[in-house]
């Protein structure tokens, strides 16, 4: 036995230093498996061949030899790349991917080949075809829209940019041919977090991109103002923060910020700073494969960091409803009961580095505010005495009658006390 293992241990190759792509933890999938999971389509190893998703087989193929009619190299050529980049390709995954040489490469360059033109045609719908399956009936592109952020559902972004690259496609009546970076947005944009991030990538810096689900991650975390702004508040005390209807009761005001940063959460004068929030049916799947993505490959929390502190400022439907009427969260869900169910789900499995918590120095400032007894005497009267013109009228009416009564008793002790006293 002792052989046996000393000739496993002796097999034993090198673990990749550039895996980027993983399996969910199982604490996480046991939440919402359905989040996490493939519905249509299948990219790269860890689903291929799965059952329920081999209808999408050949549409895949089909989208294959259109980008090779476009591509100006030949087939063998592309295959013959692949291989060059095999064992960086499978280093790319956490786990070992049994497929053969030939099954690997093929793999890849179908779903490669496939996800190119699926971005080149959504960027530029003059190449959409009218027996499309995908763009047309039965419109299977927002099914595979949301397939194409899941951790498991990944290709490296170095393949999709070297074989674009290659195939130096030239689109016709465009004065600039396009990247895989300027596609990917534009196939991305819908997102509230991905609109105006264009400058986040190549050639305006030198970001790079693991592969989709990183570039959805890039496009949310804060802008490097933001982050220098927090730095010198990061190991402060204060890691948790009160409801957003504690602090209405305390005093705070809420405003719309006027940044796209999700992250750009400000507190100056008594008034909370957010930025806008979509709730859609989308929201969770987005936010769990970015949370699993960060925990294994990320030493920055930034997502969850983020998810941790809106699920404190969100504990209940009253606290949707008053983001709601400030104009900081759109809610596209059915009501405002799922709304919070959603944002109490999310932070399930969310890991808080105590020491590195992004928002530290924004929940001391918070739970600071809320100590002050005076401000909670303000709100209250406010609040409760002062919410309309017409209850202010009468509790200074009230406040008048009272000021004339006890003025009243005043008087009349004064008189009582002023009349001389009859002597008999």
């Amino acid at each position: 036995m002792e052989e046996c293992l000393q000739v496993k241990l002796e097999k034993l190759s090198p673990l990749p230093s550039n895996c980027c792509i993983y399996r969910v933890p199982e604490r996480l999938r046991q939440i919402n498996e359905k989040a996490y999971t493939p519905q249509v389509v299948s990219i790269g190893p860890l689903h291929h061949g799965k059952a329920n998703l081999q209808f999408m087989e050949d549409h895949k193929q089909r989208y294959l030899r259109y980008f090779l009619q476009r591509a100006i190299i030949s087939f063998d050529e592309f295959v013959q790349f692949i291989k060059l980049r095999e064992a960086e390709l499978r280093g790319s995954y956490a786990e070992k991917i049994e497929l053969s040489s030939d099954k690997f490469v093929e793999m890849i360059l179908l779903d490669a080949g496939f996800i190119i033109e699926l971005l080149l045609r959504y960027r530029f719908r003059q190449l959409q075809k009218k027996d499309d399956h995908i763009f047309h009936k039965p419109y299977l592109i927002e099914d595979i829209w949301y397939d194409m952020w899941l951790l498991e559902n990944q290709l490296p972004f170095f393949i999709l940019e070297d074989l674009f690259a290659l195939a130096a496609i030239e689109i016709p009546e465009q004065h600039e041919n396009p990247t895989i970076i300027t596609v990917t947005y534009e196939y991305f944009k819908g997102l509230e977090a991905v609109q105006g991030n264009r400058l986040k990538f190549p050639p305006y810096t030198e970001a790079r991109v693991e592969h989709f689900l990183d570039f959805l991650r890039i496009c949310h975390l804060p802008s490097s103002r933001n982050q220098e702004k927090q730095e010198g508040q990061q190991y402060r005390k204060g890691k948790t923060v009160p409801s957003v209807t504690d602090l209405h009761q305390a005093g705070v005001r809420f405003s719309l910020s006027k940044s796209n940063d999700l992250f750009a959460i400000e507190f100056k004068n008594s008034t909370l700073h957010i930025p806008r929030l979509k709730l859609q049916l989308e929201t969770e799947s987005l936010f769990r494969n970015l949370i699993a993505f960060e925990q294994r490959h990320y030493s920055e929390n930034y997502i969850n960091d983020y998810v941790f502190l809106i699920h404190h400022l969100v504990n209940t439907a009253k606290d949707v409803e008053l983001l709601v009427q400030n104009g900081i969260i759109e809610n596209w869900l059915p009501d405002k009961e799922a709304a919070s169910t959603l944002i109490n789900n999310l932070s399930r499995g969310t890991t808080l580095l105590a020491d590195r918590f992004y928002f530290s120095g924004l929940c001391k400032g918070l739970n600071d505010h809320c100590k002050r007894t005076c401000y909670k005497w303000r709100a209250n009267l406010k609040q409760n005495y002062f919410n309309t013109p017409w209850a202010g009228i009468s509790v200074c009416g009230a406040v008048f009658l009272l000021i004339l009564t006890v003025i009243q008793a005043v008087c009349s002790v004064i008189q009582a006390l002023s009349q001389p006293k009859n002597i008999s």
